[in-house]
This record gives C-alpha cells, sequence and structure tokens, in this order.
C-alpha cells in the first residue's frame, strides 16, 4: 500500500500545528538507542524487576475469576476507589468520598491529559515547574493553553515564589505542579507548599499535582497540595500504581478531588480510554494495603541505589545532584568538558555502553538545562555497578 500523502495541491500538514512541535519522544529515541548498541538503559524510567509476588498474583487470580475481563465502571473498580480513598486517609488524613471524589484512569499520563483537557479553554495559561515532565508541554498544547515555566535552576532547584507570583496574570486558569519532582528529585517543602497554596488561594487558581513518586521520598517527606488550607477544594491530585509498586506496564493511575471536579475530568477520559486495567485494578486495590514495612523498604532500596549511582557519577567526573526523591538523579556534563547534553547522549552508547537522557529535552529556556543529562536508578544493583564501571572510561 502506498504511503498516505496530502492531497495534490494541499500542502497542510497532517499534524496539527499545535503538536508539530512534538516528534518522537525522547525515551523511545534512547531506548531504542540502548536495543540497538546493547547499551545498559539508565534513561526511561521503569524498573528491571516486577513488583512484589503476592500483588501479580492477585493479578492473576482475577483474571482466572473473571474480574475486570470485560468493561470494568467507568470510575474504576469499586474495591479500588475505596483502597484509594483508604490511602489517602492512611497516609495524609485525607478524606475522600471513593463514590464521588475518586476516578481511576489509564496512568498518570491519562490523568494528566484528561485534567488538562477538562478544566483549561484555549488561551488559558497554565504555570507549570520547569524542567517539564514531557508530557505536560504536550496535553497544555493539545488543550490550546499557554504554558508558562518557572523555572528550578541547579545546583538547588528550588521554586522561586516571587517569580511564581510575578508570573500570575489575568489569564491564569492553573498551576500544574510536580512533587517529587522529575527530572530534578526535589521535594517541595512544607513552606514553599504554604507559598504556592496562599497564591493559588488569593487568585482564585486550580491546581493540579502529579504526586506519582509520593512514596519515593529520601530526604524529607511528602506533603500533598490539597492537605493545606483552602486547596482540597481546588486541586486535582495525581498518581499511580507504576512507581511505588514497580508494575509500570499495568498503566493504573488515580485522581482525587472534589465531585465537581472529578465529574469535570471523567466527562473528557471517557473519551480517551473509557477504561483500562480491568483485572489489574483488583490487584492495585491489594497493594495500597500492603504494611507500612513495604514502603519503608522501598525506599531503603531505593536511596542506597541513588547513592551508588551518584558516587560512582562523581568519579566518572559529573557534577552530581542527588535527589531528594524520585529515582532520578542529574548530573552536570560541564565538568568533563562538554555543552551539549543532546550530544553527550546520543554518543555515549558508543563511548561506554550506557544510555542517559538529555534534560535539555525538558525545558523550554534550553540553556538552563543544556549540560544536565538524568540517570534512572531504578534498577538492579548489579546493573548499576557495571553501569558505574562503564562510565569510569569518561574519567
Amino acid at each position: 500500500m502506498a504511503p498516505m500523502s496530502a492531497p495534490a495541491g494541499n500542502d497542510r500538514p497532517f499534524l496539527n500545528r499545535r503538536l508539530a512541535a512534538f516528534g518522537t519522544t525522547i525515551f523511545a529515541e534512547m531506548s531504542a538507542l540502548a536495543a540497538r548498541t546493547g547499551s545498559i538503559n539508565l534513561g526511561q524510567g521503569f524498573p528491571d524487576t516486577d513488583g512484589p509476588a503476592e500483588i501479580a498474583e492477585a493479578a492473576s487470580r482475577a483474571v482466572l475469576a473473571g474480574l475486570g475481563n470485560q468493561y470494568p465502571p467507568g470510575a474504576g473498580v469499586p474495591e479500588l476507589r475505596t483502597a484509594i480513598a483508604a490511602h489517602q486517609q492512611r497516609f495524609y488524613g485525607l478524606s475522600y468520598d471513593p463514590d464521588t471524589e475518586v476516578l481511576v484512569t489509564a496512568g498518570a499520563t491519562e490523568a494528566i491529559a484528561a485534567a488538562l483537557l477538562a478544566l483549561l479553554e484555549p488561551g488559558d495559561e497554565v504555570i507549570a515547574l520547569e524542567p517539564f515532565y514531557d508530557s505536560y508541554a504536550a496535553c497544555i498544547a493539545m488543550a490550546g493553553a499557554v504554558r508558562v515555566p518557572l523555572t528550578l535552576r541547579a545546583p538547588d532547584f528550588r521554586p522561586d515564589l516571587d517569580a511564581l507570583r510575578d508570573a500570575i496574570t489575568p489569564r491564569t486558569r492553573l498551576l500544574l505542579l510536580n512533587t517529587p519532582h522529575n527530572p530534578t528529585g526535589t521535594v517541595l517543602t512544607p513552606a514553599e507548599l504554604a507559598g504556592i497554596a496562599e497564591l493559588a488561594v488569593r487568585h482564585d487558581l486550580l491546581v493540579i499535582t502529579d504526586e506519582v513518586y509520593e512514596h519515593l521520598v529520601f530526604e524529607g517527606s511528602h506533603t500533598p497540595l490539597a492537605s493545606l488550607p483552602g486547596m482540597r477544594e481546588r486541586t486535582v491530585t495525581i498518581s499511580s500504581a507504576g512507581k511505588t509498586y514497580s508494575f509500570t506496564g499495568w498503566k493504573v493511575g488515580w485522581i482525587t478531588s472534589t465531585p465537581e471536579l472529578v465529574t469535570a475530568v471523567r466527562s473528557v477520559k471517557q473519551f480517551l480510554t473509557y477504561v483500562s486495567s480491568g483485572p489489574f485494578q483488583y490487584a492495585v486495590a491489594e497493594a495500597l494495603g500492603l504494611p507500612d514495612s513495604y514502603y519503608e523498604g522501598l525506599r531503603a532500596d531505593l536511596a542506597a541505589k541513588r547513592d551508588l549511582l551518584s558516587d560512582g557519577l562523581a568519579a566518572a567526573g559529573f557534577q552530581v545532584y542527588r535527589p531528594q526523591g524520585t529515582y532520578f538523579v542529574t548530573t552536570d556534563i560541564a565538568p568533563l568538558g562538554e555543552s551539549d547534553g543532546i550530544a553527550f547522549c546520543r554518543a555515549l552508547p558508543e563511548r561506554c555502553g550506557v544510555v542517559a537522557i538529555p534534560n535539555q529535552v525538558f525545558y523550554d529556556d534550553k540553556s538552563a538545562g543544556a549540560t544536565q543529562v538524568r540517570w534512572a536508578f531504578c534498577k538492579k544493583t548489579e546493573v548499576l555497578r557495571e553501569a558505574v564501571d562503564r562510565l569510569r572510561r569518561l574519567a
């Protein structure tokens, strides 16, 4: 079959102009490069081991019992919605009605897309922490809105609340926050969150918070913005099972918010995937009830891996910005005499058989991230040790 092309005399591109700037994601490019060269992939953030065996067994039981093999309820199975509400109460003292204030989504990515499409009108401004997770910019563009960066700058990657105040205009509709923050690993402090909350209330802004790394905090603690005064009624909180339970392929995410905001997001979500991950929803309901020892063990394991990789990167000559949370560490390649993170990452597999992600792709201000590179440490210890050995060639 011949490739599809525009009719004669019609030179309009097939991809609409709002998304023309978004090609193949950097994750796809670098993962393909890792496969082609046989390199260790420390680029894309997925674990190389599965999560708890008992949770995998719960998914298997659900499939064999016929639970979720057909379309589950549009809002998510009741067992999972109840478990999500119980999780929010258990860890943060936040009370949500599982029937009206919880919505299950196809991972956090769909939750972000559905929330932005539901809550934004063309021309609205969205202030987001830069560097952005890559889907943020694309989803804001799909909504026809305008992204306004609040840049987190090395070496501390802290938000400038004065700059945030100055960025708010009459067109500002929404704040999009990510804490713990990917890719920098910054965990917003109670004081920073209080300052953000005060501005949101004063200017009557909605807030979407992406909290998928909520249980991967090594320094400080995670505080949901929705727990602060005046914020529950204006905040859409997003999380997912993939990062906490190491089942990223299951694509089970959720939002918690007010009935009005949940209804708005669900109105969009029903026309995206409609429903997803039926049997996995029952398994994630069990996962959310795992004991405190599971979460403590997860943090301890990843903290040790963070330190192993961070120390190895420092020994190889990088400037290392040790993260407070997530499972990524950001480095600067300038001490190695390098100035272009994209070129460095494309050449790295041939130089030493390791793949990483250039942070530059997460910035509108390309100069701010030009020499930053992100590495994932959610891998087996022996894989990280081998990567560190290979990276010594750069020293």
